[in-house]
């Protein structure tokens, strides 16, 4: 059991050029095959199943579509696939929560988040606590950790306060400032363009990367399934790159998905 309160998903691994689990409606004609990124070779220092970050410049985030969420409305634990630059697969993320946490908190809810390679190895876990909705609060701000292997903290996320802009401070283990992330005024992406939150240097001063919410066409008017594209800062470490899939997740938590059960408690 988590601290949670909820089991552990359930998460359905395909072998290298097999076929994914089809979404009703698709016809076998019209699924596409995974395949995965070569496994690298064991790195001194780098926590197992980090080493597929070495060497990668740019991760892209895939939301799955949760086709219940779409046609009940009730908020499902969310999914998503991590590729590299040439569409290869990475990783596998899937949230643990309770379905009571998803109902009435909505995307302020808890959870844990368990990133898995192709090997079903959990190499990344990311624990989000309740945190309200107030940005102005300093005990109301989101904060997660991050962990490698599960249960050795090795980075954090943490919102700054602000009326305005989103920003994030981006942690090492010991809680020092690597990185600072400012997004938008304006996080809609209504124009039917990305949405950037720029990664920044510990001083808040120059862009070194960047995530980007990739505009998904006309399904974004029915689902809150979002893709997201991160550019490493060059001088980031693989610990780092990893805490930043977190900032990624915290992102999309935050801004893109429907509130949900928040809605339901203010109703």
């Amino acid at each position: 059991m988590s601290a949670s309160g909820a089991s552990a998903p359930q998460v359905v691994f395909q072998q290298p050029g097999s076929m994914p689990s089809m979404p009703m409606g698709m016809s076998m004609s019209m699924q596409p095959l995974v395949i995965w990124a070569p496994m690298p070779t064991p790195i001194p220092g780098v926590p197992p199943g980090l080493e597929m970050l070495h060497g990668k410049e740019f991760v892209k985030v895939e939301q799955q579509h949760e086709w219940l969420e779409v046609f009940t409305g009730f908020e499902e634990a969310n999914r998503y696939i991590l590729k590299d630059e040439k569409g290869a697969y990475m990783y596998f993320a899937a949230e643990n929560s309770h379905f009571c946490a998803r109902w009435f908190l909505g995307t302020l809810r808890p959870f844990e988040m368990g990133i898995y390679d192709n090997i079903q190895r959990h190499v990344i876990n990311i624990i989000r606590p309740y945190k309200c909705d107030s940005c102005c609060c300093f005990c109301c701000l989101q904060t997660m950790e991050i962990q490698a292997p599960p249960g050795t903290p090795i980075g954090f996320v943490e919102q700054d306060c602000s009326c305005c802009l989103p920003k994030f401070r981006i942690l090492d283990e010991d809680k020092d400032v690597m990185f600072r992330i400012k997004g938008p005024c304006c996080t809609s992406s209504c124009c039917c363009r990305d949405v950037e939150f720029k990664i920044l240097d510990p001083e808040g001063e120059n862009q070194v990367g960047r995530i980007a919410k990739k505009w998904s066409g006309i399904q974004e008017f029915f689902t809150d399934a979002d893709n997201f594209a991160i550019e490493f800062p060059s001088n980031v470490d693989i610990k780092g790159k990893a805490t930043l899939l977190a900032a990624c997740f915290m992102i999309d938590y935050l801004y893109f998905e429907d509130s949900g059960g928040h809605d339901r408690l203010n109703q």
